[in-house]
């Protein structure tokens, strides 16, 4: 056997760093919105005798209604207690995204919502997630940042979906008149801001597209 030296030693390939993924408290809120969608689809599937129609959508919309504030709670704790990170602000979005898909198709099929709109809802916010991450990619991730548009639609939506939910007289107020009113406009609005983003984005798509 030759002594190893630095001509014979075996090569040692070192391991990529992974960093550990991250759980503090607005983490743990995030999470909790997304064990509440299959809890929000359940309750739909309960046996007749545990719980009447009302029943039902009274605990669906205060589901719904807890993770609509912790969506609130754990921006706002991750900021006031310095604990934001990368994979938080990746799961937060993603968290919202899909309760709202859930409770969308929910009420789709108790004949609440109107399927073109659950579409435009689902389909915009699959094809602005794939937009921001692409541009992201190429480091032009500011000109498809969150806008006051934006954040109107998601306001929008966020009240009428509670709201068809209920599906019953509140405080004087028809809530599936309002609610409609309102899922109507949150796709409207939803269209709109889908054409504002890719509008922003549409230079950098240009520019790749005539590069190929």
């Amino acid at each position: 056997m030759f002594p190893e030296s630095a001509g014979n030693r075996p090569k040692r390939y070192s391991q990529p760093y992974i960093e550990p993924m991250p759980f503090n408290l607005p983490i743990l809120l995030t999470w909790l919105r997304i064990v509440a969608i299959p809890l929000l689809i359940a309750v739909y599937y309960l046996p007749a005798d545990w719980a009447s129609g009302h029943e039902r959508d009274v605990v669906a919309t205060y589901i719904f209604l807890a993770a609509a504030f912790t969506d609130w709670a754990d921006g706002f704790l991750a900021r006031k207690l310095n604990q934001t990170s990368s994979f938080g602000a990746f799961l937060d979005p993603v968290a919202d995204k899909l309760m709202v898909a859930a409770a969308l198709i929910i009420l789709v099929q108790l004949g609440r919502a109107d399927a073109i709109v659950a579409a435009i809802i689902i389909g915009r916010e699959i094809t602005i997630s794939a937009l921001r991450e692409w541009m992201a990619k190429i480091g032009a991730s500011k000109s498809v940042a969150v806008s006051m548009l934006g954040k109107v639609k998601t306001a929008a939506q966020m009240v009428a979906i509670p709201l068809l939910l209920y599906h019953a007289p509140f405080f004087g107020t028809d809530s599936r008149v309002l609610g409609n009113w309102l899922i109507w406009i949150a796709a409207l609005l939803t269209l709109w801001s889908m054409g504002y983003y890719l509008r922003m984005a549409w230079p950098e798509i240009a520019e790749r597209s005539e590069g190929k």
